[in-house]
């Protein structure tokens, strides 16, 4: 009973909010069969949702919650250039722009003496 009693918390997350979204995505993947990329509505779309994204991120960098407030402002805004940069670089991998940004803050903040 007590090793339940230690992983209720992740059994929660599962339950309620991994898997209420996995059925969501799987139906959009069924859904989306047939349907032409290139249509002006699915770019549209997408630009919408690169839209909303952009101003999450920015957000984040500019009004930065939490430990990421003690951050220095610059730091922060050159660490989302050189994970941009790095993004567009190595031919649009997310992984490379977060793993450069996520570095950039640190060599940043070590750098000022933090």
């Amino acid at each position: 009973m007590s090793v339940v009693g230690d992983l209720w918390p992740y059994l929660l997350l599962i339950l309620a909010g991994f898997l209420p979204n996995e059925v969501w995505r799987m139906l959009g993947v069924v859904a989306s069969r047939g349907i032409d990329e290139g249509s002006e509505l699915i770019i549209w779309v997408r630009a919408v949702a690169t839209a909303i994204l952009t101003g999450v991120v920015s957000k984040i960098v500019v009004f930065a919650p939490g430990a990421l407030g003690g951050v220095p402002l610059a730091v922060r805004l050159a660490a989302a250039a050189a994970g941009m940069a790095a993004f567009f670089v190595m031919r649009r991998s997310v992984f490379a722009g977060v793993v450069t940004g996520t570095l950039a803050i640190l060599v940043g903040v070590w750098a000022r003496g933090g």
